[in-house]
C-alpha cells in the first residue's frame, strides 16, 4: 500500500502546565479559532540497537488515536520542514515501511521510547474558512524503554495548514509574539521524541 505523505512544518514552544490558551486571533490573518477537540495519543517508538534512524535525523512510530492513527516515518528536517508517510494501523511493521527505511538502516528494529499525549487540537481559519495553522495544547508523559527513564513535560505546536500564508516566517513571528506573551517559552528540544531520550 502506497505510503500518505505530508510536509510538517510547525513551530514548538515549552510550557508551563496549566497556562492558558492565548487568543490567536491577535495573529494578522486568523480570522477565528475552532473548538477544542480532545485527542489521547499513544505512541510507540523504535530504532536500531545502535540508533541508527536517530543519527540520520529520522524517527519511526506506531500511534494510536488521532484521525492519523497509524504507523509514520518523520524524515530529516529539510528546508525547516519534515516529510512524513503514513502507514494503517497494523499489529507488525508494514513491509513498506521497512523497505522506506533502508536507505538509512536494514537492522532489526526495537524499541526506543512511549509518549502518551493528552492533546487539545484547534484549528487556526482564515477569513474565507481555510485552515492556516493548527495549534496544539499537549500534555505529555514519556519513558525511555532503554533507560527506563520517565519524563512529563508540557508544549505548544503550530503546525501550517492548507490555507497558510506564503510569508511563513512572518507567520511564526507573530505567533512566537502572541505564545511568548502568554507565558511559553522557546522549546529545549527538538522534537518529543528527543526530549523522552533526555536530549
Amino acid at each position: 500500500m502506497a505510503a500518505q505523505r505530508s510536509v510538517e512544518i510547525e513551530k514548538k514552544f515549552d510550557v508551563d502546565a496549566g497556562t492558558p490558551v492565548p487568543d490567536w486571533t491577535q495573529v494578522p490573518g486568523v480570522a477565528r479559532v475552532g473548538a477544542g477537540e480532545e485527542r489521547h495519543l499513544d505512541a510507540r517508538y523504535l530504532d536500531t540497537a545502535d540508533l541508527a534512524l536517530a543519527r540520520a535525523g529520522v524517527a519511526v512510530r506506531r500511534r494510536t488515536g488521532g484521525p492519523d492513527a497509524g504507523w509514520h516515518i518523520k524524515g530529516p528536517l529539510t528546508d525547516g520542514g519534515r516529510v512524513e508517510l503514513g502507514w494503517p494501523l497494523s499489529d507488525d511493521v508494514p513491509a513498506e515501511l521497512r523497505s522506506e527505511l533502508a536507505q538509512w538502516t536494514t537492522g532489526p528494529l526495537e524499541p526506543l521510547a512511549r509518549i502518551v499525549n493528552d492533546r487539545t487540537a484547534y484549528a487556526l481559519f482564515d477569513g474565507e474558512g481555510g485552515v492556516i495553522a493548527e495549534f496544539v495544547d499537549d500534555q505529555v508523559r514519556a519513558t525511555d524503554l532503554r533507560e527506563g527513564i520517565e519524563r512529563a513535560w508540557c508544549e505548544w505546536e503550530i503546525e501550517l495548514g492548507p490555507a497558510a500564508p506564503e510569508d511563513r516566517d512572518a507567520f511564526f513571528a507573530e505567533i512566537a509574539r502572541v505564545a511568548t506573551a502568554a507565558g511559553a517559552r522557546d522549546a529545549g528540544s527538538a522534537s518529543k521524541l528527543a526530549r523522552a531520550l533526555g536530549r
